[in-house]
């Protein structure tokens, strides 16, 4: 029986009786009487245990002692009471024979308590041994403290937790992403069951709502984890990503509302799980004892909610660990309100930049176009097709170092820039030296910001390639900023990569101002150009240039198809290298819409010009009042040829899109456009033409200069 000494134990009925002591002999001994009173009245748990490891003596405050006699452990091995009740037992017992074998002593190990008994649930005990030697140097055995430090141990825990969120969670700008972090990192350290559910607006960068959250705002559930599992096979009320409001009322609404934790002990009684079906169901099938739950809020709005439950943990939640998730629901929201401006942004930064860029690639006479980005992080992309006149088009393509509104505003400034100096016909190199001069200018509006402003110390720099290609002269002048490439397959196969060739200056924004320089290029009809911003990779043997077998190879297919080949080419770690790329397919521009006469620099031209574009226009079937505007045109041209230019003359008609007027001498003085007073007898000339066109201009070449028109052709 429990507490009845065997005879055949001489050693535990001493045990017994040290254990007991003897009032007699502690009334005339100071020394056993201090040692009574420490056994006595200590609140540490004191352990004596002889050689063998049996108790010899115990106090009441020894966690072993609780609901037992002290008749019923004095004589007993040490294993056979104590390790029981720990939750690695055998490993402290190693430990503490250790200290009688060894003499090292043991301060402040801390072991557990064995959560069978109902009063050990989460218990810590901090316990300390060291041997007993008598003067003559014989062990007599060993000294055991145990001292109960589970409030301590339980705040290190804690704090443990809230400083693995604050470290594990907000490391991405997602907010899914930041939701899964949280689940991750409290399963299974806090919870065995964690769910994180958003207000969908947040998920999508939306401002959220003020406080108290309304019945009817749906929430997303953006995470979940349980223990031991991935969540695949854990009962959940509803699946990840689903979004429905709260069904009312609930602790779960109930935390909504007054934005205040709830701790809850979970059984089949309680009446608000009628409200919830679904999640009465996952948590009678899951096994949770305790519900935790609280609202995610920042600044008095409300992103969602947090709810952790406990299932193979024994330990029931408490208002302690509610103090807790109060500050890793705070942390967290932190985290998810950056999350969801930087969404706001980006969603806004991603919706300028897509408004900007072209929605289909123009249909061209002699050109066919197709586009592709290669995006990056911390790099904004666009490319753009310009029409020209004289059926000519323009190709860009650059890239700008940054990200975000301000990435996608300074994208927008530059093309429209470039689409306002591709008006005045200006060759590609003088293009890229006014747009040098225009983000200079920005440049400096961004260094006067405050200090403050994060976009002051942000470097502003761009790529860009500007390109012209005429199908009546059949060529391409190309000038790029930074490091453009620009490939060429010709309709026999070969293969042309021209990069080396561009003479590129340097990056727009740079310190160092490389003057630009143009390169023009012969391009028959029905090839391939490909250019861009940087030279694309490709897995070819070094010298060959990038990706030309892959074009010849194309050559012949959609420039869709051709477009897609060339990306899925691309080797892996070339796809996160920014690139902007323009492909282009020549075609030859129809001989019978283009009339070209050469004219004599005589007083009888204008006549002899009317008659021609007469001729020529009655044979296209245009109408007779663009006609007869056409005409007038010409003779004005003419005749400000013969007067102010230098032969030869040129006259060509040009039937596109539009119809183009064009006057070519070798003149390069300037025509301007003159308000003739009313005794003028000239200078009505440009006048008369600006009025009767829909758009003129003015551009130069080597050779000279051509004065265009550009009229709307009306079905006859």
């Amino acid at each position: 029986m429990p507490g009845s000494v065997p005879a055949a134990d001489p050693g535990r009925r001493k045990a017994v009786a040290m254990g007991r002591g003897d009032s007699t002999r502690s009334l005339g001994d100071p020394e056993a009487a201090l040692l009574d009173a420490l056994f006595g009245q200590s609140p540490v748990g004191l352990h004596l245990l002889d050689a063998e490891l049996r108790i010899a003596r115990v106090n009441a405050a020894t966690p072993a002692m609780r609901g037992v006699r002290m008749e019923d452990v004095l004589g007993r091995p040490f294993e056979e009471v104590c390790l029981p009740l720990l939750v690695d037992g055998p490993a402290v017992a190693s430990l503490v024979r250790g200290v009688l074998e060894s003499g090292r002593s043991v301060v402040g190990h801390v072991v557990e308590a064995n959560g069978s008994a109902a009063a050990s649930l989460g218990r810590f005990y901090e316990m300390s041994a060291f041997r007993l030697q008598a003067p003559s140097g014989e062990t007599l055995g060993v000294a055991l403290t145990v001292v109960d430090v589970s409030e301590r141990e339980g705040g290190r825990a804690r704090a443990a937790v809230l400083n693995a969120v604050r470290e594990q969670v907000g490391r991405s700008l997602d907010v899914v992403v930041t939701c899964q972090e949280l689940v991750d990192t409290l399963v299974p350290s806090f919870a065995d069951v964690a769910v994180v559910e958003v207000v969908d607006a947040v998920v999508r960068g939306e401002e959220p709502r003020p406080s108290p959250l309304a019945l009817d705002v749906p929430l997303r559930r953006a995470a979940f984890r349980s223990t031991g599992d991935t969540g695949a096979e854990t009962p959940q009320a509803h699946a990840l990503g689903d979004v429905r409001s709260l069904p009312f009322p609930t602790p779960y609404t109930q935390a909504l509302s007054d934005l205040r934790p709830r701790v809850v002990a979970l059984d089949d009684d309680l009446p608000w799980l009628a409200a919830d079906p679904d999640r009465r169901e996952a948590i009678r099938a899951s096994g949770a004892h305790t519900l935790l739950t609280a609202p995610l809020t920042v600044r008095g709005t409300v992103l969602g909610l947090v709810s952790l439950y406990r299932t193979r943990y024994p330990v029931p939640f408490d208002e302690a660990d509610a103090d807790l998730v109060v500050q890793l629901a705070d942390h967290t929201a932190l985290c998810l309100d950056n999350a969801r401006r930087y969404t706001r942004e980006h969603t806004i930064a991603a919706t300028v930049q897509r408004n900007l860029l072209p929605r289909h690639s123009p249909s061209r006479t002699a050109l066919e176009t197709e586009h592709l980005l290669v995006p990056a992080e911390g790099v904004g992309q666009w490319y753009d097709t310009i029409a020209l006149s004289g059926a000519r088009t323009a190709l860009v393509v650059g890239t700008v170092a940054g990200s975000g509104i301000h990435t996608a505003t300074l994208m927008g400034q530059l093309g429209t820039v470039i689409r306002s100096l591709s008006a005045f016909e200006l060759q590609p190199d003088e293009l890229l030296a006014r747009l040098q001069g225009t983000v200079a200018t920005l440049a400096a509006e961004r260094a006067g910001l405050p200090p403050t402003d994060p976009l002051h110390h942000q470097v502003l720099a761009a790529d860009c390639a500007y390109a012209v290609h005429d199908p009546l002269n059949r060529t391409l002048t190309v000038a790029g900023a930074g490091s453009p490439a620009l490939t060429l397959v010709r309709p026999d196969g070969t293969a042309w990569a021209l990069a080396l060739e561009l003479s590129s200056g340097s990056p727009l924004g740079t310190p160092d101002r490389t003057p630009f320089a143009a390169s023009r290029f012969e391009v028959p009809d029905d090839s391939l150009v490909v250019l861009s911003t940087h030279p694309l990779p490709a897995p070819e043997a070094v010298g060959r240039s990038p990706g030309t077998d892959l074009l010849r190879a194309h050559a012949d297919h959609s420039l869709a198809d051709l477009r897609d080949a060339v990306l899925y080419a691309l080797p892996a770690e070339s796809r996160a290298a920014p690139a902007a790329v323009l492909f282009a397919r020549t075609r030859a521009f129809p001989a019978e819409s283009v009339a070209t006469w050469q004219l004599q620099s005589t007083p009888t031209a204008a006549a002899a010009a009317r008659r021609h574009v007469r001729r020529q226009l009655t044979a296209w079937s245009v109408d007779d009042e663009t006609a007869f505007h056409t005409e007038l045109i010409a003779s004005e041209l003419v005749t400000n040829a013969v007067r102010y230019g230098k032969p030869p003359l040129e006259l060509r008609l040009v039937r596109d899109r539009t119809l183009t007027c064009e006057l070519r001498d070798a003149g390069v003085a300037a025509p301007h456009l003159r308000h003739a007073g009313p005794g003028d007898e000239g200078g009505r000339g440009l006048f008369i033409v600006g009025e009767l066109a829909d758009d003129w201009g003015v551009r130069y070449s080597d050779d000279g200069k051509t004065i265009w028109t550009e009229q709307t052709l009306h079905a006859t």
